[in-house]
């Protein structure tokens, strides 16, 4: 089975723009971090508003239960918060942004 591609590739001005992000938020182990994601899946809601994507398997509808913790970022546009587990992002939410260009890694 090959690899989920990564995330750098398929959207490598996202991955910059986080990374500089969490730079600024004092997040220097993310921001090293984001640059090793992997696009697990889509969101999956199909609101236009939203271009979320899962970087770890997790069960739909659950919670992530202890470890837990939000990362919410400053962008120019939009919103971008990252669910963080045990120190590793496992979900980029991507909202109210313009629509990123998929590149196929």
């Amino acid at each position: 089975m090959e690899p989920h591609p990564l995330v750098r590739e398929v959207y490598p001005e996202l991955v910059a723009e986080v990374a500089r992000l969490l730079e600024v938020e004092g997040e220097r182990h993310l921001a090293i971090a984001v640059h090793d994601l992997r696009l697990i899946a889509e969101c999956g809601c199909k609101e236009d508003f939203c271009q979320s994507f899962r970087t770890a398997e997790h069960p739909p509808g659950t919670p992530y239960g202890p470890g837990h913790r939000n990362v919410v970022l400053a962008p120019e546009t939009g919103d971008l918060v990252l669910d963080v587990v045990h120190e590793r992002i496992v979900y980029v939410e991507v909202l109210d942004r313009p629509s990123m260009t998929r590149r196929d890694a």
